[in-house]
């Protein structure tokens, strides 16, 4: 397999425009790299088209939680919570070192809801997962537990088990995965219109980003798994539509606030549920949930509102740690796809998690949907698409991600090869050739590579500064500044294998750095 980046794309993009398409999907997110992935191991022939970047709308910036949902039990949906439990326990199988056990801790205060209801709770919780995984601990274990958790009318707590991860690395890791069996897949494609013949859809027009061109592609069956963008392209009939909620979050030095569990309360000002926890070695606040307002075509940013919220949010559970707006190191704010009725305005944490089918001949549009259920969202998608492409469709139930021992890595501890193993899966021969030049350095404060730097700037399809520092990798979000301090040496490693010119790296990096201060910092 050839080098996935821009010179690979360049001379692909006229060949692939060419070519005819069982299945052409359009968004880069989890939902779409699912679908992609599903169709691949089936050997349709398919490609997968986004008009930014992998992950660039909510599947780099959700809450990071792989989770059954257990506030959906309380609005009534077993059907959701009993899909994703068992999805969750999959990928934790599947993708060790990239989808990992969350312990969290519910703080009983004498409020609702106390220990028996919630224990009431998490046991139907357990039952649809098929395994006991909560406890309950009285105050005096729970100090040792939750060090500087206030005690003020503090009871005790109850612990369950859900699962995080990188959301980003996970839709690469699934792209890689769909592309090892004949999928394709290509950023900096903007889909402008469907191609409809005799009321069909027959592929569609889109213009690269990059250059300007435009190009026609022809297929039997689209998919759209836009997210938030689902309205834009699709015959818009009934009432449905899609209501962009936005959530936001805060991200403070792991030293600041170390944590163990993540804390799970209900914020006092409108009873949401709210977390605290630990991620890629930093501690992250969140999240909120209100309508987003701003365009769609912009990164969303959070609003000075929602970072009193949050913060307001912390300090009650931690007085003692005094964080602040100066601790903040970085901030992330994405757009959730939630299909609305069009009817009464719900509050937006009322409006259901359940996805939709919107289907007209010849194209499959996914509306809401969650990030741990993809690979049964893709496989509805596929089954819609089906009867366009004259084939049959049934779930065996293969592993989303194939087996893989990690590979020779000399130098790295066993924890180091399991997180690089899940984060790379088949790319670990190369990410190992990098390993063994650059050899086990990280970057900064952070758990990444400067191996990982390199590879991901080689073989990922970079296109653009961003695209290498908030999703490829996080240094971005996890170093101070946006890794200002670390771009010397990023631009010295990273610019050859770009191929970028002097003049060129200095335009990304303008731009980047306008970005981050703009959507991935505090307000101004």
């Amino acid at each position: 397999m050839s080098k996935w980046n821009a010179d690979w794309r360049a001379a692909a993009l006229p060949e692939l425009a060419s070519r005819d398409w069982d299945l052409i999907v359009v968004g880069g997110g989890i939902c779409g790299a699912g679908i992609l992935r599903e169709a691949a191991r089936r050997g349709w022939k398919c490609l997968l088209l986004e008009q930014r970047d992998f992950a660039w709308g909510t599947s780099s910036r959700s809450s990071k939680m792989v989770h059954g949902g257990l506030r959906y039990i309380a609005k009534g949906q077993f059907g959701l919570t009993r899909a994703s439990v068992r999805e969750r326990q999959r990928l934790l199988a599947e993708a060790p070192g990239l989808v990992e056990p969350l312990s969290f801790v519910m703080p009983h205060r004498g409020g609702f809801p106390g220990p028996k209801v919630f224990g009431g709770l998490l046991a139907l919780y357990d039952a649809l997962a098929g395994r006991r995984n909560h406890l309950y601990y009285p105050l005096q274990q729970l100090r040792y537990m939750v060090p500087g958790l206030t005690e003020d009318g503090l009871q005790g707590g109850t612990r369950f088990f859900d699962a995080v991860t990188d959301d980003a690395r996970l839709v690469l890791r699934v792209l890689g995965e769909a592309r090892a069996e004949g999928g394709e897949a290509l950023n900096g494609m903007r889909v402008l219109a469907l191609r409809r013949e005799q009321g069909k859809v027959t592929g569609l027009e889109a213009e690269d980003v990059e250059s300007g061109r435009r190009f026609s592609f022809r297929a039997r069956s689209v998919a759209l798994a836009t997210g938030a963008w689902a309205d834009r392209l699709r015959n818009v009939q009934g009432s449905e539509h899609i209501r962009p909620l936005r959530g936001s979050h805060l991200l403070l030095p792991g030293w600041r606030l170390p944590l163990a569990h993540a804390i799970s309360f209900m914020h006092p000002a409108d009873g949401r549920p709210v977390f605290v926890f630990p991620w890629e070695g930093a501690t992250v606040i969140g999240t909120t949930d209100l309508d987003h307002e701003d365009g769609l075509d912009q990164d969303a940013r959070i609003s000075e509102a929602e970072v009193e919220y949050l913060l307001a949010a912390c300090t009650l559970q931690f007085p003692s740690a005094g964080i602040g707006r100066d601790d903040v190191l970085s901030t992330w704010a994405g757009v959730r796809p939630v299909v609305g009725d069009g009817e009464a305005r719900r509050k937006p944490s009322d409006e259901k998690r359940e996805h939709v089918l919107w289907v007209e001949p010849g194209c499959v549009t996914l509306a809401g949907g969650k990030l741990t259920t993809f690979r049964l969202l893709a496989l509805e998608v596929l089954q819609a698409c089906a009867a366009f492409v004259g084939r049959s469709l049934e779930d065996h139930g293969g592993a989303v991600f194939a087996p893989c021992e990690s590979s020779a890595m000399p130098g790295l501890s066993p924890g180091q090869r399991l997180r690089l193993a899940g984060r790379h899966g088949r790319a670990q021969a190369e990410l190992a050739r990098w390993v063994g030049l650059l050899g086990n350095e990280r970057v900064g404060a952070t758990d990444t590579l400067w191996a990982e730097l390199a590879w991901a700037a080689e073989g990922e399809l970079v296109l653009h500064l961003d695209d290498l520092l908030l999703r490829r990798t996080r240094l971005g979000l996890l170093l101070p500044g946006g890794a200002r301090a670390e771009l010397p040496r990023i631009r010295a490693l990273c610019q050859p294998l770009l191929g970028w010119d002097d003049a060129h790296w200095a335009r990304e990096e303008a731009s980047y750095l306008a970005l981050w201060q703009r959507c991935y910092s505090l307000p101004a």
